[in-house]
């Protein structure tokens, strides 16, 4: 079975066990065998899977003709360039940290436990302060929301390659050193050849990274675009529909599916011809 066939299957046993919930729920007062379930299974506490698919071929808000699906893929692909941006500027930045981590072991040591303690701050707590910084310095707020991206991006980056650059076996170093190498020509001809499929796992990890830094970021930046606005507005007005809500978020998540999948095609076209070597 594909891949994808198995995505298809997983997605609809996840809604099978949604509306199972909420029947039972419906049909036992949200109590079984004297215990209340931990999340009330009404139509405004959990709308139902027909209620939320449904709400995607219905007019986004009053008085306009768009349907919310077609809106909430506008919204989402504000916030896939920014996440885009974010992956290209973290993963430059990353990839810059391991080389220097490589040549300069004393900045790795000194460097590497502020990297992973900046990873511990909540970015909720950092958002906002990128995009007071943003705003003093003139940039626009799409930059802000960027820049938080990237932020979440380098760290995943920077570990897998420096790995990666460090995989290379003794066998081929000392070849290189025989034939006289340079340090240049050890990092080109053989370290980042090595370490692409470290890399790209990284990379895995970065793209779902900066989708939620992208999101977290719109929350914060006021840019009023992007699917992270889109969440903010619906749960503000979310007893008059909730299943918008939802609709959203799942929409959220296939931007997150869609941009490491983007990125799983980019490795199998770069690693196409490493087995057959």
């Amino acid at each position: 079975m594909s891949s994808g066939a198995i995505g298809v299957v997983v997605v609809a046993l996840l809604a099978a066990v949604w509306q199972g919930y909420k029947a039972l729920g419906q049909a036992t007062g949200d109590r079984l065998l004297g215990l209340r379930f931990p999340v009330a299974t009404d139509d405004l506490s959990m709308p139902g899977v027909g209620a939320i698919l449904g709400a995607l071929v219905e007019p986004a808000r009053r008085g306009t003709s768009t349907i919310l699906g077609v809106y909430l893929l506008e919204e989402a692909s504000v916030t896939l360039r920014e996440a885009a941006y974010g992956l290209v500027a973290g993963s430059l930045l990353g990839l810059a940290l391991a080389i220097a981590f490589l040549h300069l072991p004393p900045v790795s040591r000194g460097l590497m436990p502020w990297l992973v303690a900046s990873q511990t701050v909540p970015l909720v707590a950092i958002a906002p302060m990128v995009v007071i910084w943003g705003g003093k310095a003139g940039l626009p707020p799409w930059m802000a929301v960027t820049g938080i991206a990237a932020y979440l991006a380098f760290f995943p980056v920077t570990i897998n390659a420096l790995r990666g650059l460090k995989s290379p076996p003794k066998v081929q170093t000392e070849f290189m050193r025989s034939v006289g190498a340079g340090r240049r020509q050890f990092l080109f001809w053989l370290r980042l050849p090595a370490a692409l499929p470290y890399l790209f796992a990284g990379l895995r990890l970065a793209a779902t990274a900066s989708v939620v830094g992208a999101i977290v970021g719109e929350l914060s930046a006021g840019t009023g675009r992007g699917i992270g606005r889109v969440i903010l507005t619906f749960a503000y007005y979310y007893s008059n529909g909730p299943e918008k809500l939802y609709a959203a978020v799942l929409v959220a998540a296939l931007t997150g599916i869609v941009f490491v999948q983007v990125l799983n095609l980019l490795e199998r076209f770069a690693l196409r011809n490493r087995h057959t070597r």
